[in-house]
């Protein structure tokens, strides 16, 4: 990685490196994602905002034309058909900066992702016993 780029040490610290029109849609999406999974936390990983539950759930970030949302493949196929119309990869999705935020759209992958994340942290439990 390049040492002259910025490190994020939170996800306060990356809003703030952005202008007021973007901190105000990573805000809303901080916020969206707070609220769908309340027991997760907050950091920085791949220098990128980073929610945890019991292992990453959803990272995002902003880039020149879109806010990339990242909830693994399982939370993009669970809602393929909804986010068909969003260009993305295997774990991706790109929201456009001019349009809205589907925050509905994320609250329920996001909620998707926390019921994936803790039974599979039960299943690696009962493995363990």
């Amino acid at each position: 990685m390049d040492d002259d780029k910025v490190r994020f040490n939170s996800i306060d610290e990356y809003i703030a490196a952005f202008p007021e029109e973007i901190r105000t849609i990573l805000q809303e999406i901080r916020e969206t994602i707070q609220a769908a999974a309340p027991d997760a936390t907050e950091k920085i990983s791949y220098q990128m905002p980073t929610f945890d539950l019991k292992g990453n759930l959803v990272h995002f970030g902003a880039f020149k034309n879109h806010i990339g949302f990242y909830p693994t493949p399982g939370g993009i196929e669970a809602f393929k058909e909804e986010l068909a119309r969003y260009q993305g990869a295997k774990g991706s999705i790109q929201f456009p900066l001019d349009e809205p935020m589907p925050l509905d759209l994320i609250t329920r992958i996001v909620k998707l992702r926390v019921v994936e994340n803790l039974e599979k942290a039960e299943a690696k439990s009962r493995k363990k016993k």
